[in-house]
């Protein structure tokens, strides 16, 4: 398969290719936007990483390097975030972003698509120095109950290693 010629503006990251709608219909990357297969920063930074996007802005191609800081200057908390999902989609998880949860990712089990089914897990990344209270765990909870995900707390180490936690309700 040959890359995928994606172009970015502004925040917008969109391809028209057919490479993009073969790999949208085969593992689910991107969502489908009329004639375009629109994607977000971590999928684009996982396609271009793995060799089978090429980025342009403006015309020009860009290096991982510029595409990270690119990435960077929209989402100032993409490292943390691209190493969750990229830990993610290399297990074989479809991890989609969860913006209008109020969180960082929703994943669907192995095997299944978001066409198909609704996500298992609603993603919160955060960096394993960081501090939350109850308050803030039992918000990230009742959004993961009020959508009917469970939760899965993802804590990046300083090595860039994954661990999860997962939370669900339990009725006495």
């Amino acid at each position: 398969m040959e890359k995928i010629h994606a172009n970015i503006i502004g925040t917008s990251i969109s391809s028209n290719s057919q490479e993009a709608f073969t790999l949208y219909k085969k593992s689910s990357f991107g969502v489908r936007e009329g004639e375009k297969i629109l994607y977000s920063i971590p999928e684009v930074l996982f396609l271009a990483e793995k060799g089978k996007m090429s980025v342009f802005s403006k015309k020009k191609g860009l290096s991982f390097k510029e595409l990270m800081k690119k990435a960077y200057n929209i989402d100032k908390r993409i490292s943390l975030k691209y190493s969750v999902f990229k830990d993610l989609r290399v297990k074989g998880y479809v991890v989609k972003t969860a913006l209008k949860f109020g969180a960082d990712f929703r994943v669907y089990e192995r095997g299944s698509s978001p066409e198909e089914k609704h996500a298992k897990w609603i993603v919160f990344c955060d960096h394993e120095t960081a501090r939350i209270g109850w308050h803030e765990f039992s918000a990230k909870n009742r959004v993961a109950h009020s959508t009917k995900k469970n939760l899965l707390l993802a804590i990046v180490d300083e090595e860039g290693d994954v661990s999860y936690y997962e939370c669900s309700w339990v009725r006495p």
